[in-house]
Protein backbone atom coordinates (compact mmCIF):
# COMPACT_ATOMS: atom_id res chain seq x y z
CA UNK A 1 0.00 0.00 0.00
CA UNK A 2 1.14 3.57 -0.62
CA UNK A 3 0.73 5.61 2.11
CA UNK A 4 1.13 9.42 3.02
CA UNK A 5 2.36 10.17 6.36
CA UNK A 6 2.58 13.67 8.48
CA UNK A 7 5.31 14.40 10.78
CA UNK A 8 7.57 11.56 9.77
CA UNK A 9 10.58 13.42 11.05
CA UNK A 10 10.66 12.02 14.74
CA UNK A 11 7.98 10.65 17.68
CA UNK A 12 5.83 8.56 16.44
CA UNK A 13 5.08 9.33 12.88
CA UNK A 14 9.14 8.53 12.50
CA UNK A 15 8.25 4.74 14.49
CA UNK A 16 4.94 4.44 12.37
CA UNK A 17 6.83 5.53 9.35
CA UNK A 18 10.17 2.56 9.99
CA UNK A 19 7.03 -0.13 10.74
CA UNK A 20 5.21 0.59 7.89
CA UNK A 21 8.14 0.50 5.65
CA UNK A 22 9.47 -3.04 7.53
CA UNK A 23 5.91 -4.34 6.93
CA UNK A 24 6.38 -3.52 2.85
CA UNK A 25 4.49 -0.65 2.24
CA UNK A 26 5.59 2.18 0.28
CA UNK A 27 5.99 5.51 2.33
CA UNK A 28 5.40 9.18 1.14
CA UNK A 29 6.55 11.56 4.05
CA UNK A 30 6.03 15.04 4.75
CA UNK A 31 7.63 17.14 7.49
CA UNK A 32 9.51 20.38 7.97
CA UNK A 33 12.79 18.66 8.75
CA UNK A 34 14.23 15.32 7.24
CA UNK A 35 13.12 12.48 8.68
CA UNK A 36 16.41 10.42 9.53
CA UNK A 37 15.32 7.96 7.45
CA UNK A 38 16.85 6.19 3.96
CA UNK A 39 15.11 3.52 2.72
CA UNK A 40 14.06 1.67 -0.73
CA UNK A 41 10.36 2.82 -0.84
CA UNK A 42 10.57 6.22 1.25
CA UNK A 43 9.92 9.33 -0.36
CA UNK A 44 10.36 12.52 1.49
CA UNK A 45 8.63 15.69 0.49
CA UNK A 46 9.58 18.50 2.67
CA UNK A 47 6.22 20.53 3.48
CA UNK A 48 5.07 22.94 5.81
CA UNK A 49 1.24 21.89 6.67
CA UNK A 50 0.53 25.22 8.55
CA UNK A 51 1.39 27.33 5.66
CA UNK A 52 -1.83 27.46 3.97
CA UNK A 53 -1.16 29.22 0.91
CA UNK A 54 1.61 26.61 -0.21
CA UNK A 55 -0.84 24.79 -2.34
CA UNK A 56 0.11 21.32 -1.51
CA UNK A 57 2.27 21.41 -4.86
CA UNK A 58 3.82 18.40 -3.68
CA UNK A 59 0.48 16.36 -3.76
CA UNK A 60 0.02 15.40 -7.39
CA UNK A 61 -2.32 12.42 -8.67
CA UNK A 62 0.27 10.64 -9.85
CA UNK A 63 1.32 9.59 -6.24
CA UNK A 64 -1.83 7.40 -5.82
CA UNK A 65 -2.08 7.78 -2.11
CA UNK A 66 -4.21 4.80 -1.43
CA UNK A 67 -4.08 5.80 3.28
CA UNK A 68 -2.92 8.70 4.94
CA UNK A 69 -1.51 8.89 8.33
CA UNK A 70 -1.71 12.33 9.92
CA UNK A 71 1.00 12.14 13.01
CA UNK A 72 2.11 15.81 12.70
CA UNK A 73 1.32 17.45 16.24
CA UNK A 74 2.26 19.99 18.54
CA UNK A 75 1.67 20.82 22.12
CA UNK A 76 1.45 24.14 23.85
CA UNK A 77 0.68 24.16 27.52
CA UNK A 78 -1.20 27.08 29.55
CA UNK A 79 -3.65 27.33 32.43
CA UNK A 80 -6.64 29.72 31.99
CA UNK A 81 -5.31 33.14 33.20
CA UNK A 82 -2.53 32.50 31.04
CA UNK A 83 -4.08 31.20 27.77
CA UNK A 84 -1.81 31.90 24.66
CA UNK A 85 -4.23 32.61 21.43
CA UNK A 86 -1.84 32.18 18.99
CA UNK A 87 -0.48 29.05 20.29
CA UNK A 88 -3.75 27.84 20.31
CA UNK A 89 -4.78 28.59 16.69
CA UNK A 90 -1.27 26.95 15.58
CA UNK A 91 -2.17 23.30 17.31
CA UNK A 92 -5.87 23.86 16.01
CA UNK A 93 -4.05 24.53 12.29
CA UNK A 94 -1.91 21.82 12.87
CA UNK A 95 -4.57 19.32 14.31
CA UNK A 96 -7.63 19.93 12.58
CA UNK A 97 -6.90 22.32 9.54
CA UNK A 98 -4.01 20.61 7.81
CA UNK A 99 -5.55 17.38 8.15
CA UNK A 100 -9.16 18.61 6.80
CA UNK A 101 -7.42 20.00 3.78
CA UNK A 102 -4.84 16.97 3.29
CA UNK A 103 -8.29 14.65 3.16
CA UNK A 104 -10.36 16.87 0.96
CA UNK A 105 -7.28 16.85 -1.65
CA UNK A 106 -7.11 13.10 -1.44
CA UNK A 107 -10.39 12.31 -2.17
CA UNK A 108 -10.30 14.37 -4.84
CA UNK A 109 -7.50 12.85 -6.19
CA UNK A 110 -8.47 9.93 -9.21
CA UNK A 111 -7.31 7.10 -7.17
CA UNK A 112 -9.24 6.15 -4.09
CA UNK A 113 -8.07 6.20 -0.74
CA UNK A 114 -8.48 3.23 1.15
CA UNK A 115 -7.76 3.76 4.70
CA UNK A 116 -6.96 7.05 6.69
CA UNK A 117 -5.95 7.47 10.49
CA UNK A 118 -5.33 10.35 12.60
CA UNK A 119 -2.69 10.59 15.74
CA UNK A 120 -4.99 12.24 18.13
CA UNK A 121 -4.47 12.42 22.35
CA UNK A 122 -6.11 10.88 25.68
CA UNK A 123 -6.45 14.43 26.43
CA UNK A 124 -9.44 14.73 24.27
CA UNK A 125 -11.40 14.02 27.08
CA UNK A 126 -9.86 16.99 28.81
CA UNK A 127 -7.02 17.90 30.64
CA UNK A 128 -5.77 20.41 33.38
CA UNK A 129 -3.78 23.33 31.57
CA UNK A 130 -4.16 21.55 28.20
CA UNK A 131 -7.62 23.13 27.14
CA UNK A 132 -6.28 24.17 23.77
CA UNK A 133 -4.59 21.78 23.11
CA UNK A 134 -7.19 19.11 23.98
CA UNK A 135 -9.88 21.39 22.42
CA UNK A 136 -8.05 20.62 19.24
CA UNK A 137 -7.41 16.99 19.42
CA UNK A 138 -11.51 16.55 20.60
CA UNK A 139 -12.11 18.21 17.40
CA UNK A 140 -9.99 15.56 15.26
CA UNK A 141 -12.63 12.83 16.95
CA UNK A 142 -15.87 14.42 15.14
CA UNK A 143 -13.64 15.28 11.47
CA UNK A 144 -13.39 10.99 12.25
CA UNK A 145 -16.67 10.65 13.06
CA UNK A 146 -17.93 12.70 10.14
CA UNK A 147 -15.50 11.74 7.49
CA UNK A 148 -16.40 7.63 8.31
CA UNK A 149 -20.31 8.50 8.04
CA UNK A 150 -19.66 10.29 4.70
CA UNK A 151 -17.31 7.49 3.20
CA UNK A 152 -18.44 4.53 4.37
CA UNK A 153 -20.10 3.73 1.07
CA UNK A 154 -16.99 3.25 -0.50
CA UNK A 155 -15.40 0.97 1.40
CA UNK A 156 -12.45 3.80 3.36
CA UNK A 157 -11.94 3.43 7.03
CA UNK A 158 -11.37 6.42 9.18
CA UNK A 159 -10.17 5.84 12.70
CA UNK A 160 -8.02 7.46 15.46
CA UNK A 161 -5.28 6.78 17.49
CA UNK A 162 -5.65 8.25 20.59
CA UNK A 163 -2.23 7.86 22.50
CA UNK A 164 -1.24 8.43 26.30
CA UNK A 165 1.83 10.06 27.27
CA UNK A 166 4.35 8.71 24.87
CA UNK A 167 7.79 9.11 25.37
CA UNK A 168 8.38 11.54 22.48
CA UNK A 169 10.66 14.73 22.09
CA UNK A 170 7.15 16.38 22.65
CA UNK A 171 7.34 14.83 26.10
CA UNK A 172 10.53 16.72 27.31
CA UNK A 173 9.09 20.06 25.00
CA UNK A 174 10.18 22.91 26.70
CA UNK A 175 6.62 24.48 25.94
CA UNK A 176 4.81 22.59 27.94
CA UNK A 177 6.99 23.18 31.39
CA UNK A 178 4.65 24.20 33.02
CA UNK A 179 2.03 21.33 33.19
CA UNK A 180 5.01 18.37 33.28
CA UNK A 181 4.13 15.15 31.84
CA UNK A 182 3.39 12.36 34.94
CA UNK A 183 4.13 8.79 34.11
CA UNK A 184 0.50 6.61 33.79
CA UNK A 185 -0.53 4.09 36.11
CA UNK A 186 0.84 1.66 34.50
CA UNK A 187 4.26 3.20 35.69
CA UNK A 188 5.58 3.41 32.56
CA UNK A 189 5.72 5.99 29.65
CA UNK A 190 4.12 4.35 26.43
CA UNK A 191 6.50 3.54 23.26
CA UNK A 192 5.96 5.52 20.37
CA UNK A 193 6.55 1.75 18.78
CA UNK A 194 3.27 0.62 20.47
CA UNK A 195 1.03 3.72 18.93
CA UNK A 196 3.12 2.94 15.61
CA UNK A 197 1.98 -0.65 15.78
CA UNK A 198 -1.76 0.41 16.33
CA UNK A 199 -1.18 2.25 12.99
CA UNK A 200 -0.18 -0.80 11.45
CA UNK A 201 -2.87 -2.60 12.84
CA UNK A 202 -5.83 -0.10 11.37
CA UNK A 203 -3.83 0.15 8.27
CA UNK A 204 -3.98 -3.73 7.55
CA UNK A 205 -6.64 -5.25 6.04
CA UNK A 206 -7.52 -6.97 9.11
CA UNK A 207 -9.08 -3.55 10.04
CA UNK A 208 -11.40 -3.07 7.28
CA UNK A 209 -14.24 -3.48 9.48
CA UNK A 210 -13.12 -0.87 11.80
CA UNK A 211 -14.00 2.94 11.01
CA UNK A 212 -15.26 5.95 13.18
CA UNK A 213 -13.46 4.41 15.83
CA UNK A 214 -10.99 5.68 18.63
CA UNK A 215 -8.11 3.51 19.71
CA UNK A 216 -7.00 4.76 23.16
CA UNK A 217 -3.34 3.25 23.71
CA UNK A 218 -2.69 5.15 27.51
CA UNK A 219 -1.35 2.71 29.80
CA UNK A 220 -4.35 3.23 31.95
CA UNK A 221 -4.26 6.98 32.12
CA UNK A 222 -7.89 7.05 30.69
CA UNK A 223 -8.66 5.43 33.91
CA UNK A 224 -8.20 8.47 36.15
CA UNK A 225 -10.89 11.34 36.47
CA UNK A 226 -8.41 13.87 37.33
CA UNK A 227 -7.28 14.03 34.04
CA UNK A 228 -3.68 14.76 35.24
CA UNK A 229 -1.95 11.44 34.07
CA UNK A 230 -1.86 12.43 30.14
CA UNK A 231 0.04 13.54 26.80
Amino acid sequence: MRILISGCSSGIGLAATRRLLHQGHELIGISRRPPPIEAAGFRWCPADLLDADDGMAWLVDDLAIEALVHAAGFMHTAYLGALNPAQAQTMWRLHVEAPSRLVDRLIAQRHPLSRIILVGSRTQQGARGKSAYSASKAAQQGLVRSWAMELVGQGVTVNLVAPGPTDTPMLNDPARTGVPPQAPPMGHFIAPDEIAAAIEFLISRDARSITGQTLTVCAGASLSASGRMDV
